[in-house]
């Protein structure tokens, strides 16, 4: 007995040393809570990512282990280097664009997209090391930045609708309200309903518990078969692992360039804006800036570098970190916990044949809800920053393409700026930009395949 004891005061005197728990103001009991509760929130993923990813044609098991240990990866890279009770995990804005933009929309094959995530991951570490990614998010104006966040959230919210029978294809006015016939349409509105509630009344890992009860009911109901067990050893990512390396060759072609670009954007801005934020939320920045930020920025890249090798999209810092710190997470205590419960959650791999379309298509529309609130920030009196911001929301859903959302932006916001008189505000990064996304249309639209 007072072994036990004796190790669990080394243990805690370990994690003091490790995380600073007293220092922060925190306790382990208090951290670990704080985990469980962010793993919950985020944990839609899991299966939220295959079905994604799956529609491009990767394999949804290996998927579906890629994604977890990329988490796992990326959480306890976040609490060892930067000590912040940040989670990581694969991004649904880059998921999305890697199916619905480069897969679908270019007509690239899933192997050769995923060469681009792969040299986009290695571009994207580089930088990181450099501080070069720092310097550029920093010359991105706010209302852009805002315009990208909120745009990728109601593109990822009419993919749901879609998903979830909602909305359907229309030949005299493109898209439509869906049958409310069909059985499985109602899922999607149950779980709509389910999440919306609970969110409504803040009950933490709102959109888990929305993903399950769908789930059940399509269970319950006959409209999903039931899985043949619950649990197993994880699926292996032989199908998924390396492809990107192998099919590097691919990249002669003009457009992967304009694939690679994108990601690269992307995952420039979606973590930056997502722990800055964070960071406020928690008190952590001093004197404007964020402690430690490189350390955290090097933890997402090198996470990133480490999926695209296993199979899966770029990660992000999760916005569901927002519910931990609420609840007092304050080290990287957390986020360890929450990279131990994505360990666990390995054995669950046969629950994603009960996982359809109807049951990730409400968090997909919660999550784009959640994303598009960015738009309140965004300065609409001033048409000049107005109207390049609007192009970027409504050209991602409109035009079923992030990258044209984004470029939109971009192309317009220099020269709006300077025919407003405010010249002296646009800096040489956005002039650069401007030149790059008009080669990028160029190469999208008029470069003919390799």
């Amino acid at each position: 007995m007072q072994k036990a004891n004796d190790q669990i005061l080394a243990d805690d005197n370990m994690l003091e040393k490790v995380f600073h728990l007293s220092g922060h103001g925190t306790t382990i009991k208090r951290e670990m809570l704080a985990g469980l509760t962010t793993f919950v929130s985020m944990a839609y993923i899991l299966f939220v990512n295959p079905s994604i990813l799956g529609a491009a044609g990767m394999d949804k098991g290996a998927v579906f282990t890629a994604t977890a240990l990329s988490a796992i990866l990326g959480s306890a890279l976040m609490a060892f280097l930067a000590n912040y009770p940040i989670a990581v995990a694969p991004g649904l804005g880059d998921n999305a664009f890697f199916t619905f933009s480069v897969v679908l929309g270019m007509g690239i094959s899933w192997q050769k997209a995923m060469a681009g995530v792969f040299v986009a991951s290695v571009l994207f570490t580089i930088l990181s090391f450099l501080k070069v990614r720092e310097v550029v998010i920093n010359a991105i104006p706010k209302d852009l930045k805002l315009a990208m966040a909120a745009g990728i959230g109601i593109f990822i919210a009419f993919v749901g609708l879609q998903g979830g029978g909602l909305v359907t294809a229309s030949k005299t006015s493109l898209v439509e309200i869906g049958s409310l016939t069909v059985p499985t349409t109602w899922l999607t509105i149950f779980g709509i309903f389910v999440i919306a509630i609970l969110m409504a009344k803040r009950v933490p890992g709102s959109i888990f518990i929305g993903l399950v009860s769908t789930a059940l009911l399509g269970l319950i109901t006959g409209l999903i078969k039931m899985p043949a067990s619950i649990i197993s050893l994880a699926p292996s990512m032989k199908p998924t692992f390396g492809v990107g390396v192998y099919h590097l060759s691919s990249m002669m072609d003009p457009q992967m360039w304009a694939v690679v670009l994108i990601f690269l954007l992307v995952a420039f801005f979606d973590t930056a804006g997502t722990l800055i934020g964070l960071a406020q939320q928690a008190g952590i920045m001093k004197d404007n800036k964020m402690p430690r930020i490189g350390q955290a920025l090097v933890a997402d890249s090198v996470s990133m570098l480490a999926g695209s090798v296993m199979g899966t999209t770029p990660t992000a810092a999760y916005v569901e970190s927002s519910a931990v710190i609420a609840v007092g997470g304050k080290t990287g205590l957390t986020s360890l916990t929450v990279a131990v419960l994505f360990g666990f959650s390995m054995l669950f791999s046969p629950l994603l044949t009960v996982v359809t379309n109807q049951v990730t298509a409400p968090a997909l529309i919660v999550v784009g809800v959640l994303m598009a609130s960015a738009l309140r920030e965004i300065e609409w009196d001033k048409f000049e920053i107005a109207m390049p911001a609007f192009l970027t929301v409504i050209g991602m859903p409109l035009t079923y393409n992030i990258s044209y959302g984004i470029a939109f932006g971009f192309l317009t916001y220099p020269i709006l700026m300077v025919a407003a008189g405010r010249r002296k505000e646009i800096n040489y990064i956005m002039w650069a930009m401007l030149v790059i996304f008009i080669v990028l249309l160029y190469i999208l639209n008029i470069v003919p395949k390799a």
